[in-house]
């Protein structure tokens, strides 16, 4: 009996460590989403609209 006990015992901890894991990647990547996401977005409008070209005098 006392194998299957520490045999349960290891198993929980090693899927808590894979759920840990996939939480720190999936974090990150929504992180990533929302951090480069908006930049790419507003550097895109702003060229759409002619902000970085040089002005003609």
């Amino acid at each position: 009996m006392k194998n299957k006990k520490t045999y349960k015992k290891n198993q929980t901890k090693s899927n808590k460590k894979q759920e840990l894991g996939q939480t720190k990647n999936s974090a990150k990547l929504v992180l990533f989403l929302f951090g480069i996401g908006p930049i790419i977005g507003i550097t895109i409008f702003l060229f759409s609209k002619g902000f970085f070209n040089s002005p003609n005098m």
